[in-house]
Order: structure tokens, then C-alpha cells, then sequence
């Protein structure tokens, strides 16, 4: 391990932890949203990364929304927060359980506006019903709808099913973000020397009505992703 990635992760322990912290005192959506964005902007500029949005007309600017996005990286969420800093739009994330009791992430994760969902326990109920409570607060849903990062050559991972239930059944329609950089290679290049900016594009797509069949084929025609 290099010294500059062992300063990065120890930085980055720190900063996740203080914003946790910070983030347990503020219960209003809006706070969130603003603590997230800077927490993201914060990070990804100690990392020299920066976020290019395409398509950026068709960023909605209020309303609410399933989000769906393919994930490569842990930095994933935070591209996200930075594309949509000029929306008034508010996203729970759907973390797995993991996130929730990690020593990294865990205090950020559960006070930074998320539903929980636990893979093991095979149950939508709970997590439809944590939903439920979020939109009616005004909240829209973000979620990475392969499951898990996406480690392979492959465009994209296979959706899991319970993803479109979300929008079903809460009328939800999706918006399609597409993070066309391999965020994982430049989260490994960064951690390894900094000294360089990188750039990170972020698509975003039409909505999809929530009445979708198979919302993972629009979103692979949408942005020309293989099978």
C-alpha cells in the first residue's frame, strides 16, 4: 500500500465520520442534502476527481423518483449528489444492511437519509414500507438496482427484481443515470497518485413510466449498453 493511498483512506475515514456525526443533528431533508453534497464535494476534491454531467437539460429540478444507476465504486453515491446540486430533489439511498453496521460508512450511512434492505432476510415488506414513509415526506428513492458493484468487463450486471416492485407500487416514475467513467479504476489510479486530475461523466437519461416491463432494457438502450 503507497503512502499516498494510506493518507486518502485515512482522510477519508476521517471526513465520513465527522459528517456522520454532523449529519445526526440535522432531521429536515434539506439539511441532509446539503451536508451530503458537501461531504461529496469535499472528498472528491481531496481526490482531485471531478464530475461532468451530460445531458444535464434533462436533470428534473423538483418532483420525486425512483433513481436507478449502474455502481462500480463506494464513490458512486457522491457522483450522484454533486450531478444533482442544483435540484431540490432529495434521495434515500437503498443500502444494504453492510453499510449500516460498518465502522467506515455505518454513522453516515444511517443518518445521511437511507432505507435499509437486507439481502439475507429475502423480505420486501420492511423495505417497501420504509420506502412508503420516505415519499411521504417528500423524499425521491436512489438506488443501484444490480445489487452490488460491478466488478466485471460486462457493461452491467443483471437488475435485481425487487427494483421495479419500488416503482410499481408507489406509482414512482424512474429516472436513468448512467456513470459512463469506470469509477473504480480511477478511484484505484487517484489512491495511487493524486497529483493529476480525473474526470468523471455522468449521464442523465429520460424517465421511464413506472408501468415499465423491463426497465433494465430501456436503461441499456437508453445509453448503448451491451447484453
Amino acid at each position: 500500500m503507497t503512502l499516498n493511498k494510506i493518507r486518502q483512506l485515512g482522510y477519508a475515514f476521517f471526513l465520513t465520520n465527522r459528517y456522520g456525526f454532523r449529519l445526526t443533528k440535522v432531521p429536515d431533508p434539506a439539511g441532509k442534502k446539503r451536508l451530503r453534497l458537501e461531504y461529496s464535494q469535499v472528498l472528491l476534491s481531496k481526490l482531485n476527481l471531478r464530475v461532468s454531467v451530460e445531458n444535464n437539460e434533462k436533470l428534473p429540478l423538483d418532483g420525486q423518483y425512483l433513481l436507478f444507476s449502474n455502481h462500480r465504486s463506494i464513490i458512486d453515491p457522491l457522483i450522484i449528489d454533486i450531478a444533482f446540486k442544483d435540484s431540490k430533489i432529495f434521495g434515500l439511498w437503498v443500502s444494504k444492511k453492510e453499510l449500516y453496521d460498518s465502522m467506515f460508512f455505518g454513522m453516515a450511512v444511517r443518518h445521511g437519509g437511507c432505507v435499509r434492505v437486507d439481502r439475507e432476510e429475502n423480505n420486501m415488506s420492511l423495505l417497501l414500507s420504509d420506502v412508503k414513509n420516505g415519499l411521504a415526506e417528500g423524499s425521491s428513492i436512489f438506488i443501484f438496482p444490480e445489487g452490488t458493484r460491478n466488478k466485471t468487463s460486462k457493461d452491467l450486471l443483471e437488475f435485481k427484481n425487487g427494483f421495479r416492485a419500488i416503482a410499481l407500487k408507489n406509482r414512482l416514475p424512474m429516472l436513468p443515470v448512467y456513470i459512463k467513467t469506470n469509477t473504480d479504476i480511477v478511484l484505484q489510479n487517484t489512491l495511487r497518485d493524486s497529483s493529476e486530475a480525473q474526470e468523471i461523466t455522468i449521464v442523465i437519461g429520460d424517465s421511464i413510466n413506472y408501468r415499465s416491463k423491463d426497465p433494465e432494457a430501456d436503461y441499456r438502450a437508453m445509453f448503448g449498453l451491451k447484453d
